[in-house]
């Protein structure tokens, strides 16, 4: 989870809802959509895969027709949410996420809650973070970097298609599941907007210049993320950083960008393009919309319809044991609580109502 302040597009081909349900995807879905309640006490809890600032990601267990399935819960505070002024953010992603299904975004398949908490049932990604695999390599590939940047593309092109701005495009938000390819993931930040938004949020080094200037904005800001993103991939560290946020701001409002004397060409031209402070002039934004990016040389080769299909041959598959395999996520501590989450007032309480 991230911290808080911390023209006519082709859409998705057909056979895509066939490439992002796999059968036994369908098939827990269906399951949990035949539950008429859902309680915690169906899921057998295993090790957490990740932490935020109110929650905490876990693998559980559901017995399905004698056989398990591994999912990955999602386990939110409500105090927390209240306090951190996030009930809305949250909202938006159950609602998001229950809305689509692509092949490179996780799958959702329900959401409950009780008195205390609210849980989302997702998709386990059994790879790991995106982000992990590049600390170990150091720095990805020309071609590696390429292969994950096409298909997050098509992830932001569909969400934007539906008016749906991501916001919090970074590779620890970017699992890679058993057979290589991405899944997006953590929809916390993302939004349904029209115009534009207000709403600072987002993780410091990927915040596009007119969300720290409060200018209002929308669809653009993912398509710098990407920049920043294929930046970090190709270099092996993001192109503005600084040990106060503060000081990021201000590299990313100064808008220089010093790239390493490997970086390729190509890649250095779309990454300038896309790190383009004026969102009317950023790639993505422009006319053509995202076929400008596309159609950039550096995706000179890249075969759309093979990609949105998964059929690109992939850089890494991830080494799992098993399906209920954690080896590819870093280790943490089991959840103590030094005090259970505080009882809710009934105002408090009604804001969840429609969760």
């Amino acid at each position: 989870m991230a911290f808080l302040f911390k023209s006519k597009r082709k859409r998705l081909s057909g056979g895509a809802e066939e490439l992002c349900l796999s059968p036994e995807t369908a098939a827990i879905k269906e399951w949990f959509a035949s539950r008429e309640s859902l309680q915690l006490s169906l899921l057998q809890l295993g090790p957490t895969l990740g932490t935020g600032t109110f929650g905490r990601v876990r693998l559980a267990t559901a017995v399905i027709d004698g056989n398990p399935k591994y999912v990955a819960l999602k386990t939110l505070k409500k105090s927390e949410i209240i306090r951190l002024k996030q009930v809305e953010h949250i909202k938006d992603e159950k609602q998001i996420l229950n809305s689509i299904c692509h092949p490179f975004i996780v799958n959702f398949y329900t959401s409950f809650q009780d008195e205390k908490r609210l849980y989302m049932v997702m998709e386990y990604v059994i790879g790991g973070e995106l982000f992990s695999q590049l600390r170990k390599a150091r720095r990805f590939s020309n071609d590696a970097s390429r292969f994950y940047a096409a298909e997050i593309v098509l992830a932001l092109e569909f969400c934007h298609d539906r008016n749906i701005v991501y916001r919090d495009l970074k590779p620890e938000n970017i699992l890679i599941d058993k057979e290589g390819h991405v899944k997006i993931t953590d929809f916390g930040f993302a939004k349904l907007v029209e115009d534009r938004t207000w709403t600072l949020c987002g993780t410091p080094e990927y915040l596009a210049p007119e969300i720290i200037q409060s200018k209002g904005h929308g669809k653009a800001v993912d398509w710098w993320a990407l920049g920043v993103l294929i930046f970090e991939m190709c270099a092996g560290y993001p192109p503005f950083y600084d040990e106060n946020p503060f000081g990021i701001y201000q590299k990313i409002l100064d808008g220089t960008v010093d790239f390493p004397k490997h970086f390729d060409p190509n890649a250095k031209d779309l990454v300038r393009r896309l790190l383009t402070a004026d969102r009317t002039k950023r790639y993505g934004c422009l006319k053509a919309g995202v076929e400008d990016i596309k159609t950039h040389k550096w995706f000179k080769g890249i075969d759309w319809e093979a990609t949105i299909q998964r059929q690109l041959v992939p850089p890494f598959i991830p080494n799992c044991a098993s399906e209920n395999d954690t080896a590819n996520f870093d280790k943490y501590p089991d959840s103590v609580e030094r005090q259970r989450p505080p009882e809710l007032s009934a105002a408090d309480a009604a804001l969840f109502e429609s969760f």
